[in-house]
């Protein structure tokens, strides 16, 4: 079978952070390069809603529907003649222990599990997004003000840049890098009027990250999403 999940990935945010390359490096897959928008790298806490989730075609009774927070970089892979670009995750969190076991398990992944909700408010002209996740009993917040009308994305943009990348690495070990495709159509994106972001970097994702506690993030923005689809082949990197 071709895809290993399919489901419809809704309202994705990103707040997206510029840092120092050296933070990164202990995260970079063997056979990958960061990759650079205008002489920067970027670090994005992305919240997101999965719906009708289905592994290998067949739906997860119970538990199709659920959040995920993530902490993701980007970067390229040259294969051949082709450029692939791609992201790489320090975490993954979802509400639940089994869909994190199973994701550990099959795909080695970084996946956690932790309590998780969102608010979806919706005016005439505006919406409000949220995402939440509770650790050591404190709740995170990921959320945004945003106009309902939607745009594209331009090519060339920092959102381009954000959103275009179609491919997964995962560091096995030192020298072994898997990679994966994901397939989606390209995403419009909404306006956003606010944000808030307030997340304990350090607790979760460990002391180099405290830093982001206090730095305001470079952009922060939001797509509508589609279904989408991770591929089952998964290549050895050596």
């Amino acid at each position: 079978m071709k895809n290993f999940l399919t489901a419809q990935w809704e309202n994705l945010i990103m707040a997206n952070y510029s840092v120092d390359p050296k933070l990164l490096a202990p995260y970079l897959p063997n056979g990958v390069e960061l990759d650079f928008y205008n002489g920067n790298v970027y670090l994005s806490l992305v919240g997101f809603l999965f719906k009708e989730t289905k592994i290998f075609g067949i739906p997860i009774p119970g538990l199709g529907t659920f959040e995920e927070i993530n902490l993701r970089f980007y970067v390229i892979r040259k294969d051949g003649n082709e450029l692939k670009r791609g992201v790489v995750f320090i975490n993954e969190t979802v509400p639940y222990k089994f869909v994190a076991w199973l994701a550990n398990l099959l795909y080695k992944e970084h996946y956690s599990a932790v309590p998780t909700r969102h608010l979806w408010n919706f005016s005439d002209y505006n919406k409000h997004i949220e995402y939440r996740w509770k650790v050591n009993n404190r709740w995170n917040c990921l959320s945004v003000e945003a106009n309902l009308g939607l745009k594209p994305i331009n090519p060339g943009s920092f959102e381009e840049f954000i959103f275009e990348h179609y491919y997964g690495y995962t560091k096995i070990d030192r020298v072994t890098t898997e990679e994966y495709k994901i397939n989606h159509p390209r995403w419009n994106i909404n306006e956003i009027l606010d944000y808030k972001i307030d997340c304990s970097f350090e607790e979760f994702y460990g002391k180099n990250f405290e830093f982001l506690n206090s730095e305001k993030p470079s952009s922060v923005m939001l797509a509508e999403g589609s279904k989408i689809s991770v591929e089952w082949e998964r290549k050895t990197i050596l």
